[in-house]
């Protein structure tokens, strides 16, 4: 049996902490690991939309950790997100698809979690 996995990325990596460092690279391998075995996605929200462009640097030492997620499952951020939290230009240039399912007020859309459970995918959130 397949299993669907979403990993859901928040951490802010403007902080520069290394708590944001962990739960982006544990979201990462995270994913990666279920990717192996089945559906998995990663959806970088909210602040979480800034890391695509971060992790794209190769001298970054979670982007070999990330390039190989990218290769292996689906990659996804909120057009609402991405405008909010000035990181349109780096999810665009990281080729990342953008959604927009939840049509919250005042939003051009976010990403609906409860699509995702609905379709069957486990959450989980880092």
């Amino acid at each position: 049996m397949s299993e669907k996995t979403a990993v859901v990325v928040l951490a802010d990596p403007s902080t520069g902490t290394e708590e944001a460092l962990g739960r982006v690279f544990n979201a990462l391998a995270t994913a990666w690991e279920y990717g192996q075995g089945g559906d998995s996605l990663v959806l970088f929200q909210g602040a979480g939309t800034r890391w695509p462009a971060v992790l794209a640097d190769p001298a970054h030492p979670a982007n070999e950790l990330y390039t190989a997620v990218k290769k292996q499952v689906a990659t996804v951020a909120p057009n609402g997100c991405a405008t909010v939290f000035g990181a349109t230009e780096g999810v665009a240039g990281e080729g990342i698809e953008q959604v927009g399912q939840n049509h919250a007020p005042g939003t051009p859309g976010v990403a609906s979690l409860r699509e995702l459970e609905r379709s069957g995918y486990r959450v989980l959130v880092f």
